[in-house]
């Protein structure tokens, strides 16, 4: 009981197990919260970890997230709203269940996880909201999925004003192009911009867009969020933080 506690969803991989892994190893208990558990707890020795089936979607799903940590170790320290997919698509094809399911995971299922957490937390909490880029700057067949990141950001921004004077932190980390099975299966997809070969175009953009020539890893998307949760980082909120080499400078 009182062990500092993080809730991710999306947990369980990508990015979002990288995220996991690294606040464990920080000595955090950890709370995921996805769709399918993808034996996330048996990767992890000790009772470090709990996995609860949720889908983001659903305002319940969170509040859910927040009756188990409270009782598990009877508080919430960080909130990480990971979960979330992409998928290139022209306008012309977007119809209203592919609208529905992308805004409704990547833009709604963060503001549940958002409001869930500001009635969990105490002075001190912290919330981060994975965006991107394409929440910054938009991109061919991307439209929707832009959309939807811009809005995690804007989300970000405002509740930040809203939630400081409760001594809540609310901040966005904006990786690139993470090489993910996820993401390598969007840019698979008909609409992407690289079907044929993803890992030779993610070489080939990293060389012509990174100033470091080369992309992050879900690792450092992970160190950003921890020390975002840390108390180095109490004069931080607001902030839409880009994780990308130098791919954006801002």
């Amino acid at each position: 009981m009182n062990q500092k506690t993080a809730i991710i969803t999306g947990g369980n991989r990508g990015i979002g197990f990288s995220i996991t892994e690294k606040f464990i190893d920080a000595g955090y208990a950890v709370i995921v919260g996805a769709r399918t558990d993808n034996a996330v707890e048996a990767r992890f020795n000790g009772d470090v970890i709990r996995y609860v089936a949720i889908d983001v979607r659903d305002e319940q799903g969170h509040r859910h997230l927040i009756d188990k940590a409270m009782a598990w170790t009877g508080r919430v320290d960080v909130y990480i709203n990971n979960a979330g997919f992409s998928e290139w698509r022209p306008i012309e094809l977007i119809d209203e269940s592919f609208f529905n399911d992308l805004i409704g995971t990547n833009l709604k299922g963060v503001f549940w996880g958002c409001k869930a957490a500001i009635d969990a937390m105490n002075n001190n909490g912290v919330i981060i909201n994975i965006s991107s880029i394409a929440g910054k700057r938009g991109s061919a067949n991307n439209t929707l999925y832009c959309a939807s990141k811009f809005g995690v950001n804007g989300l970000t921004q405002a509740l930040a004003k809203e939630v400081g004077p409760k001594g809540i932190r609310v901040n966005a980390v904006c990786p690139v192009l993470i090489p993910t099975e996820g993401l390598i299966n969007a840019l698979k997809s008909p609409y992407g911009p690289s079907k044929d070969n993803p890992e030779f175009f993610m070489t080939k953009f990293a060389e012509d867009n990174a100033a470091l020539k080369r992309l992050p890893t879900g690792l450092e998307v992970a160190s950003v969020c921890l020390f975002l949760s840390s108390e180095a980082a109490s004069a931080i909120t607001g902030q839409c933080i880009n994780v990308d080499c130098g791919v954006f400078p801002q």
